[in-house]
């Protein structure tokens, strides 16, 4: 029996194939397992309760063509004047006065 024992631990396949083996599959599981944790944590952070989802949802307003139209009929689009944004080292006197306009224009259309 001892030199059945003795012959085994020499063979090289249970020597390094066996444990070349295990190491394989089981890392295979422990992997999917740690992958399966990750995609269930994804999940459960992706739900929200009805009341906060329904605040968040503000922007998702309907909206008709005919109504975007007229909102588009009314602006201008023949006085329009091609302003370039400052660069971040430069100041831009044109393109802070046509913001000053637009904040006054915005101010008298809210005082009507």
């Amino acid at each position: 029996m001892w030199s059945k024992l003795k012959a085994l631990r020499r063979n090289r396949t249970v020597n390094y194939g066996i444990p070349m083996l295990l190491l394989v599959v089981g890392g295979s599981v422990g992997l999917r397992e740690f992958t399966q944790i990750r995609y269930d944590d994804q999940k459960n952070r992706r739900k929200l309760d009805p009341a906060l989802e329904a605040k968040l949802n503000t922007q998702k307003q309907p909206f008709s063509l005919e109504q975007e139209y007229e909102k588009l009929k009314d602006i201008n689009l023949d006085k329009w004047k091609n302003i370039r944004g400052p660069r971040p080292w430069e100041h831009s006197r044109e393109y802070q006065e046509q913001q000053q306009r637009e904040q006054e224009q915005a101010q008298q259309q809210k005082g009507l």
